[in-house]
């Protein structure tokens, strides 16, 4: 794994049950230089075949958390601001001011999170969409938000300051 990121920002995944999307974010994460978690329990083996097939060779660029629940996520990351991306919010990630210490997380593609992790978040955000669409995938939700906060936050890798 490589070393932790100048920034603190991470981006989560509450029990991730689909490899592909899951390997996609963590790809993405890779490439941006941005920590990632897993907010256990996963539908799938982290690392098994499927994982594999889906591409989580990025695994191994990755600087990647394992959380066993939302609990022990909560005690790891205390005091950081943590921000759902969510259909059920009214407020526009493009109008959201983004810090270095957020926690970006995202729910299962299935379900979403329940309401004891809507309530416990510091902010919940939305990706304006055209109507009568219900939502993106989330691996490609995950890059828009994750792309807008290092934007705001100038801390794109490689980025000519």
């Amino acid at each position: 794994m490589n070393p932790a990121p100048q920034h603190a920002l991470r981006l989560a995944l509450f029990e991730p049950d689909i490899p592909q999307n899951t390997a996609a974010v963590l790809r993405t994460c890779a490439c941006l230089d941005v920590a990632a978690e897993i907010i256990g329990p996963a539908g799938f083996v982290l690392g098994g075949a499927k994982s594999r097939r889906a591409g989580m060779d990025y695994l191994e660029n990755a600087q990647l958390t394992e959380h066993d629940d939302w609990a022990m996520f909560q005690r790891a990351h205390a005091g950081c601001r943590r921000v759902l991306l969510t259909t059920k919010a009214a407020m526009p990630y493009t109008t959201f001011d983004f810090r270095p210490d957020d926690i970006l997380i995202c729910g299962r593609e299935s379900a979403g999170v329940p309401e004891n992790v809507h309530a416990a978040v510091d902010a919940r955000l939305l990706i304006p969409m055209a109507p009568g669409m219900r939502s993106l995938n989330l691996a490609v939700s995950a890059a828009m938000v994750l792309g807008e906060a290092l934007r705001q936050l100038n801390v794109f890798p490689n980025d000519a300051k």
